[in-house]
């Protein structure tokens, strides 16, 4: 059987349960024992190991064809690029790390660490978030998702981070409707459904968290 080790509330590991789950290749979630080491990890039939996201994003691509990530067109597929960049640089540091790592330990995380949520530290990123919301709310506006019409890489990447936020009830969506029209589109879809099952140990999610509306 395949496997994927992985940290339950670590953005770049929920994209790649995602990224399994839309190609639709049967996989083993295996919980890390230790956040400190590089993950994800994809292990395969043949006994292949791959370690971390991109590397990940290329085996998948390469070896399971069908159901691709990106999209075909070329433009559509930078923007989707652009998209993935931004979730894991600017939005990861900005916002995820802020909030989500502030929250949970380092044993669902692989944060650095484990201290009292720094309450400055979650403010902080609360405001960018909304920014970030608005951002994400203009683009689906206006092409219906991250990057066109269909869904793709850059929206299952941002999603992994909104996720994380989500469960811990994080996310403003009443004062950012495009945004989470979108976002329950995407979780909707049936790559969800795991994650959706989370459930860290003595921090269960908010309640709306595994529902499919708010």
């Amino acid at each position: 059987m395949r496997r994927l080790i992985h940290l339950m509330l670590s953005p770049s590991c929920r994209l790649a349960r995602l990224m399994v789950a839309e190609k639709r290749v049967a996989c083993d979630p295996v919980q890390a024992e230790d956040g400190r080491n590089c993950l994800p990890v994809f292990v395969d039939l043949d006994g292949t190991r791959v370690e971390g996201l991109w590397a990940i994003v290329d085996h998948l691509e390469s070896n399971y064809p069908d159901n691709p990530l990106a999209p075909a067109d070329d433009g559509e597929r930078r923007a989707a690029l652009r998209w993935v960049d931004w979730a894991m640089g600017p939005f990861h540091e900005q916002v995820t790390q802020r909030i989500v790592y502030e929250k949970a330990g380092q044993r669902f995380t692989g944060a650095p660490g484990r201290h009292a949520p720094d309450m400055n530290v979650i403010r902080a990123g609360r405001q960018e978030l909304k920014t970030a919301l608005s951002a994400i709310g203009q683009a689906v506006e206006a092409l219906g998702n991250l990057s066109g019409r269909t869904a793709a890489l850059g929206d299952l990447a941002v999603a992994a981070h909104l996720s994380a936020l989500d469960y811990f009830g994080e996310v403003p969506w009443n004062d950012h409707p495009a945004a989470a029209e979108w976002y329950v589109r995407l979780k909707s879809r049936p790559s969800f459904r795991s994650l959706l099952a989370d459930r860290v140990p003595g921090q269960p999610p908010v309640s709306h968290y595994a529902e499919l509306d708010f």
